[in-house]
């Protein structure tokens, strides 16, 4: 048995988080992954698993081999795809981790039609809006809308989005609208504490500069999506993406303001960790994205 298949055994007992949930998810006995993992052990001269008859844990010595190994094996299969890739063929399963932001709004769409367009590839979508740690937690790639600052990662800039300031015509009716981003401090505001600015908001002032605006309301909430709708209902003002409120903009139900202090810049992004071998798939599907954006939001 060469180290490589012990390492891959080793890899799928700590993800399935013991020996009998791995012999299930890959179709070996428990007998022989427990084999696998005791030589590798032996190769080694460290134990890797602490072991007891109701929990397994990593050592010290086994955090560090699994978080090399996961590495290890990643650009294997990457090499063997970049081999595959000659002939033409984009195929396999893509992980993915996306805001949920992204998912539901217009945009979301994009992701439908990848799949339609690619039936040989199995997209598995993870919607969370916290930064996974895509190395550790095994994504492919990410889908991110911000500001980039993280040089440990690839990214490849989509499209890019602007931020609008918002209200209903209700709401500017009963408390007039807003002429300048300080006027805000005293407006009834929707915070969106998903959001990495939550209660102080960034305008750009008549200088270029920006600046940030403390604000307050009744409502706040983790979801652009849920302060669009509180917007719309003339809860308060609310910041939020463009392919959030351009629908409801178009639609009469929300007033664009102050757009010429907004503080754009950011971006809709997909991050991928630095691999030597970019998986087809994967450019596939980044291509794909940036292609679809580009298409369906032309002016964005």
């Amino acid at each position: 048995m060469d180290t490589l298949s012990r390492m891959r055994a080793f890899v799928d007992v700590v993800e399935a988080e013991g020996f009998s949930a791995a012999a299930r998810k890959v179709g070996k006995s428990k007998a022989l992954l427990s084999k696998y993992v005791r030589e590798l052990e032996d190769e080694l001269g460290a134990l890797l698993l602490n072991r007891t008859t109701r929990q397994l844990s990593l050592t010290e010595a086994g955090h560090t081999y699994y978080a090399r190994a996961v590495e290890l094996l990643r650009d294997v299969e990457d090499l063997a795809e970049s081999v595959r890739d000659s002939s033409g063929d984009v195929r396999g399963r893509v992980r993915l981790s996306a805001p949920r932001t992204f998912a539901d709004a217009p945009v979301g769409q994009s992701l439908i039609d990848f799949a339609k367009a690619h039936p040989d590839i199995t997209l598995e979508i993870n919607l969370d809006d916290r930064f996974v740690d895509l190395v550790e937690e095994g994504f492919d790639l990410a889908i991110r809308i911000t500001k980039l600052s993280d040089s440990s990662l690839i990214a490849k800039r989509l499209a890019p989005f602007r931020v609008v300031l918002c209200a209903s015509p209700e709401l500017i009716a009963t408390h007039g609208e807003p002429k300048s981003p300080q006027d805000l401090t005293h407006l009834p505001c929707i915070v969106d504490t998903n959001s990495r600015y939550r209660q102080n908001w960034p305008f750009r002032d008549e200088d270029g500069e920006i600046i940030n605006i403390p604000v307050t309301g009744r409502i706040e909430v983790n979801s652009p999506m849920t302060a669009r709708a509180a917007a719309i209902s003339g809860l308060g003002f609310a910041v939020l993406p463009d392919f959030i409120a351009d629908p409801e903009v178009e639609a009469g139900r929300l007033v664009p303001l102050l757009q010429d202090n907004a503080a754009n810049g950011a971006g809709i992004y997909a991050i991928y960790p630095h691999r030597r071998y970019l998986p087809a798939k994967v450019r596939a599907f980044v291509d794909y994205l940036a292609r679809w954006l580009k298409e369906n939001y032309p002016t964005r």
